[in-house]
């Protein structure tokens, strides 16, 4: 099918879009602009990214590329042909290749196998040709094993893969992915990106990749943002970031290393040229440029002290093993931690390592075959005979959970009901329901006006405060949550995990399930480390980290900031390489790390 497109001509530009504009109609008949005049190129064999907060146009600029969408205004064409011409539409739609955020929304077949043939065999792949791609695709995102599998059964990592392996089938001439990324572990996301630069060296193919991982964006060659639909930004990657002030001003984070060199010259009130924020290098380089010729008098900033681990433990887990059947292979073997009172324990592992297995235990959804959970005055007992529904109500009464896109947990009516719903369900009166109700908003950000509107008539930010204002409700003193922020631009983010922190000051104790490294290793008091089922490191993101832990044999990766640190501290040999936050990593730059560390 590729030389199809090939036979229209040598074609240099794969997208050209002139004014585009586009709106999406509502049920209160206003419409919303989500394109507002949008004028781009992308050239053949490009690595465009495309940045912006929730609800910026990202996700409807790449399908009007898809035809997915078509623009009420403007023009594009793709592959030089004209896509409002309803003779292009299957050339085009055939050869533009979409993997979306959530992997479920593109899952048709009833095996893994099934599914990767989906595509190329609607193309009209002949045989033997269809089966040879859908092998090679499934060995190209490490699925080979699992192609006799029900896609049910594969872990969100897993169906994220999937989803990229139909896409890679259909061998597109154009790649867009929509936060392709944001639901795979490190090394599937380097080795993702590394087979995505091979295509593109190999075939020439083009990728749009919209994401909110900055670190992604400075791969591309090219940087698009957006604002309401209109676009800001359009450079080089090392022209946009070096622009700090509008970035930020644009709801977006910098890479951690320009977050660093950020904090530093502010800390040393220092003007910084925009052109040390072009590498990591020149970053570097500038830092210990401003570190050397610092004033002797700078007055010193001391970081917020951290809060010593309590004793008191609210949640064990003593030999937990599960299978999903007989002939299985267990799916978690031999788990064994406990959770303090006012801790975030971070659980981390490769996509399929059996984190939500494990999760899906702690409020009783799954009952133990083998070991038990324990949570203050209720136990799941050892086996599933003896774990009592009385013993599960009350576990879950204890334990929060929020799973994976929490926003699909909405079911009600209106807002409130839907908060209201799971104190009702634990026995509270209808005056002690609508007080957790009051006092979940604020810890959410959510204000009164939205209890009577439709859960359903939400943004997707919204959507999710609301299913986290539902779990507060509970009044848990457990909240399992995972992957909260995933797929939430920085700001986003920030918010939820700006939550966490305040659950964490009024005593909750959170478990926290994330593929963000970085993330991770800042907020996290310990760190549950898991590999193929099994416990392979339990304790601090220090000790996890250090010389005496194999955490590349774990599948992971350092934390990005560490890497900085790390190149410092051959300069500056008191450099706390283990400040995983770079407010807390400048300090100790700054004023050296006694004064850090002390604190």
């Amino acid at each position: 099918m590729a030389d199809e497109i090939r036979a229209l001509g040598n074609f240099e530009q794969a997208v050209e879009g002139e004014d585009l504009v586009f709106s999406y109609s509502t049920n209160t008949g206003s419409d919303v602009l989500a394109v507002d005049h949008v004028s781009f190129s992308i050239k053949r064999g490009e690595y465009v990214a495309v940045l912006g907060r929730n609800g910026s146009g990202k996700s409807t600029l790449a399908k009007l590329i898809n035809l997915l969408e078509y623009a009420d205004g403007g023009k594009l064409r793709v592959f030089e042909l004209d896509a409002s011409d309803d003779d292009n539409f299957w050339t085009i739609r055939s050869h533009c290749g979409m993997v979306f955020q959530n992997p479920d929304n593109q899952i048709v077949g009833t095996t893994v196998e099934e599914d990767v043939a989906f595509g190329p065999e609607n193309l009209s792949v002949p045989l033997p040709e269809l089966a040879q791609r859908v092998q090679k695709a499934l060995g190209y995102v490490g699925l080979l094993e699992m192609a006799d599998r029900q896609p049910s059964a594969l872990s969100g990592g897993q169906k994220q893969k999937l989803a990229i392996a139909g896409v890679l089938a259909m061998q597109p001439e154009i790649l867009i992915l929509d936060e392709s990324t944001s639901m795979l572990d490190p090394k599937a996301r380097d080795e993702f990106l590394q087979l995505v630069a091979r295509m593109r060296a190999d075939k020439r193919i083009s990728v749009i990749h919209i994401t909110h991982d900055m670190h992604e964006a400075f791969l591309a060659d090219r940087v698009i943002v957006l604002e309401h639909g209109q676009m800001r930004l359009c450079d080089t990657p090392s022209e946009v970031f070096s622009q700090v002030e509008v970035i930020r001003s644009l709801g977006l984070e910098l890479p951690k290393w320009a977050e660093l060199l950020w904090e530093v010259a502010r800390i040393c009130e220092v003007e910084v040229d925009k052109s040390a924020f072009t590498s990591e290098e020149k970053a570097i380089e500038t830092i210990t440029s401003i570190l050397k010729n610092k004033k002797a008098d700078l007055k010193k900033e001391m970081p917020a002290p951290r809060t010593p681990l309590s004793e008191k433990v609210v949640l064990r887990v003593n030999g937990l093993s599960h299978s999903y059947g007989k002939k299985e292979k267990k799916a978690i073997s031999d788990i064994n931690f406990d959770v303090r009172e006012g801790e975030i324990l971070a659980v981390i592992g490769h996509s399929g390592s059996g984190k939500t297995t494990l999760i899906s235990h702690l409020n009783g959804i799954l009952r133990p075959l083998e070991g038990q959970v324990e949570v203050l005055d209720a136990s799941t007992g050892e086996f599933l005979s003896t774990a009592k529904n009385a013993e599960i109500k009350k576990i879950r009464k204890h334990v929060g959970l929020l799973f994976q896109y929490p926003e699909h947990q909405l079911f009600e009516e209106t807002v409130e009901k839907d908060i209201m719903f799971g104190p009702k369900k634990m026995g509270y009166s209808e005056e002690r329901c609508k007080e957790l109700l009051m006092e979940s908003l604020p810890l959410v950000g959510l204000s009164e006006d939205v209890l009577s509107r439709s859960p359903f008539e939400l943004s997707g930010g919204q959507k999710r405060r609301v299913a986290f204002a539902g779990i507060l409700a509970m009044d848990p003193d457990v909240l399992v949550l995972d992957e909260p922020a995933a797929g939430l631009d920085p700001v986003g983010q920030n918010e939820i995990f700006g939550y966490i922190q305040q659950l964490k000051e009024k005593g909750k104790s959170i478990i926290l399930v994330s593929h963000d490294m970085d993330k991770a290793a800042m907020i996290a008091d310990r760190i549950l480390v898991l590999k193929k089922g099994e416990q392979v490191f339990f304790g601090t993101p220090r000790e996890l980290f250090s010389e005496k832990t194999d955490f590349v044999r774990m599948r992971l990766d350092r934390p990005l900031l560490m890497n900085t640190m790390l190149s410092l501290k051959k300069e500056f040999p008191y450099a706390d390489e283990f400040e995983f936050d770079y407010k807390r990593a400048a300090l100790s730059l700054v004023f050296g790390n006694e004064e850090v560390s002390s604190s």
